[in-house]
C-alpha cells in the first residue's frame, strides 16, 4: 500500500493505492490495484469519511478542481470525502484499448490486462468488475483510513453500489445518500429496459413540442445516416441506430438545450463531427461502460442484449422517437475503439450474472438512507425506485420534478437537500 499527500489550495489530498484480490472470493486468482483519494478541507481531518460511488459502469471518480464537482463544496463541511476510482477505471487498474498503427494499417486492441487473453478469459476476468468487487474494494479502502464506519454517496450506478452494500456490509455504514440510484430490486432487467423506453418515448415527445423544428432536423439526419454520409473525425460513419442514442441528452439537466444546439450545425461541418463524437454514449474512452452496461440492472440473470430485444416496435418503425442509454450491440462493431470488445461484449451478454440485491437483508439493514428520486429519471425508473425504497426501514426520499437524472452535479442544493435529510435536519 502507498499513501501520499498534497495540497490543492485549500484542500489536502491524500492518495492511497492497494492491492486487492482480482476475486475476493479466490484471492489465489490475482490482485489488482485500487486507488482512491482523500480530499479534506482545511480543519476537517477530524470529520468522518463520505465515500463517493461514481455513476456508470465504467467512469473513475472526479478529480477535484476548485468548485469542482459543484456538490463536493458542501459535502467537506461535514465529511472529508473519498473519491474511489472504481476497479477498471481511472488510477485503478483500468480497462482500456488503444489504437495503434503498423506501417500503413491501423487497428484497435485491448491493452492489459485483457491483452493476450482470449474472450472466454477476457469474459472471466470482467464478471470481476460489478458492484459486489467495488464493495469488497471499498471496504479495503475503509480498513486502510482505519474508519470503523463511513457513509455513502452514491450517485446512479453509485447508488445501485450502495443497494449491494447495505445488502452485505450494513455495519460498515454510518449512513447511505443515493441520488438517482435506487435501483429495481425484484424485477427483471427487461422490466427495467421496458420502461424507460416508454420513458424516452415522453421525452422525445416532449423535445419536440419544445423544439417542433428538431423533429424533421432527426428525419433528416437519421436520412443520412442510411446513406452512410454522417461519419466522425475519426473515419467512423455513424449508422441510424447509433445516432438515435443522442437521446441520452434528454435524461439530464439542460440536455434538451444541448441536442438542440448539436442539431442546429451544418450536418457536414467539422463542428457537428466533433460534436457529435462527443455527445454519444458509447466510446472508447470509458469501454466497461459498454462492455458492462446491462449486467449493471442484472441481479441473478442473463442480459442478452436487453435495450435491444426491448425496444418497441413504435420506436423501431419512428427515428424521431430517442433512444437513452439503451446499448445498442451494433455499437461494437461501428466505434473503431470499442471493436476489439465485440467479443467479450456477446459473451458476457450470456454470462448468467450473480444476485446483487438481497431483499431480506436490505429490509434488515436499519442503516439510515436519504435519496433523491427524480420524477422523470429516464434511466431509474420512478415507481421501482419508490418500490426499493420501501424495503429499506430507515430510507428518506426526496421525489423531485425539478432535477433530472444527473441533478447532483447541478450545484449543491441536492446534495444540501439529501445531507438535510439524512442528518433530520429536514424532512420534506
Amino acid at each position: 500500500m502507498s499513501i501520499t499527500t498534497t495540497k490543492l489550495l485549500d484542500l489536502s489530498l491524500t492518495e492511497i493505492t492497494l492491492d486487492a484480490p482480482l476475486d475476493h472470493r479466490n484471492p489465489a486468482a490475482g490482485t489488482i490495484e485500487i486507488f482512491a483519494r482523500v480530499i479534506t478541507a482545511e480543519g476537517g481531518q477530524d470529520l468522518p469519511y463520505l465515500v463517493f460511488l461514481q455513476g456508470g459502469p465504467g467512469h473513475e471518480a472526479p478529480r477535484p478542481a476548485p468548485a469542482a464537482p459543484a456538490w463536493l463544496e458542501r459535502a467537506l463541511k461535514d465529511f472529508q470525502v473519498v473519491m474511489l476510482d472504481q476497479r477498471g477505471t481511472g488510477n485503478s487498474s483500468p480497462i482500456s484499448g488503444r489504437v495503434v498503427r503498423e506501417g500503413s494499417t491501423v487497428k484497435a486492441e485491448v491493452r492489459a490486462p485483457l491483452a493476450g487473453l482470449d474472450a472466454s478469459a477476457q469474459a472471466e476476468y470482467l464478471s470481476h468488475f460489478r458492484a459486489d468487487e467495488i464493495v469488497n474494494d471499498a471496504e479495503l479502502i475503509r480498513e486502510a483510513l482505519g474508519a470503523q464506519k463511513w457513509t455513502l454517496l452514491g450517485q446512479s450506478f453509485g447508488g445501485f453500489t450502495s443497494l449491494h452494500y447495505l445488502s452485505v456490509h450494513p455495519e460498515s455504514l454510518a449512513g447511505a445518500i443515493i441520488t438517482g440510484g435506487l435501483s429495481a430490486v425484484q424485477h427483471p432487467i427487461d422490466d427495467v429496459y421496458s420502461t424507460t423506453w416508454q420513458t424516452m418515448i415522453a421525452k422525445s415527445e416532449d423535445y419536440y413540442r419544445r423544439f417542433p423544428g428538431d423533429r424533421e432536423r432527426i428525419v433528416q439526419l437519421t436520412r443520412l445516416c442510411e446513406q452512410g454520409k454522417i461519419s466522425l473525425p475519426n473515419g467512423d460513419v455513424v449508422s441510424p441506430e447509433r445516432f438515435r442514442t443522442l437521446g441520452h441528452h434528454l435524461g439530464g439537466q439542460h440536455g434538451a438545450l444541448e441536442l438542440h444546439r448539436l442539431l442546429s450545425l451544418p450536418h457536414d461541418s467539422a463542428g457537428f463531427a466533433h460534436d457529435l463524437a462527443g455527445s454519444l454514449p458509447f466510446e472508447g474512452r470509458n469501454p466497461l461502460y459498454a462492455v458492462l452496461h446491462e449486467s449493471s440492472y442484472a441481479d441473478g440473470v442473463v442480459t442478452n442484449w436487453s435495450a435491444e430485444r426491448t425496444m418497441p416496435d413504435r420506436i423501431r418503425e419512428d427515428p424521431t422517437l430517442l433512444a437513452g442509454e439503451h446499448i445498442h450491440r451494433s455499437v461494437f462493431a461501428e466505434d473503431f475503439e470499442l471493436t476489439p470488445f465485440a467479443p467479450v461484449a456477446e459473451l458476457l451478454a450470456q454470462h448468467e450474472w450473480n444476485q446483487l440485491y438481497f431483499p431480506e437483508k436490505l429490509a434488515q439493514a436499519d442503516v439510515p438512507v436519504a435519496a433523491s428520486v427524480y420524477y422523470g429519471d429516464a434511466y431509474v425508473p420512478l415507481e421501482y425506485s419508490m418500490e426499493t425504497a420501501a424495503l429499506l426501514p430507515n430510507c428518506r426520499t426526496w421525489v423531485t420534478s425539478q432535477y433530472e437524472h444527473n441533478g447532483l452535479r447541478m450545484g449543491t442544493d441536492v446534495i444540501d437537500h439529501l445531507i438535510g435529510l439524512l442528518k433530520g435536519s429536514r424532512w420534506l
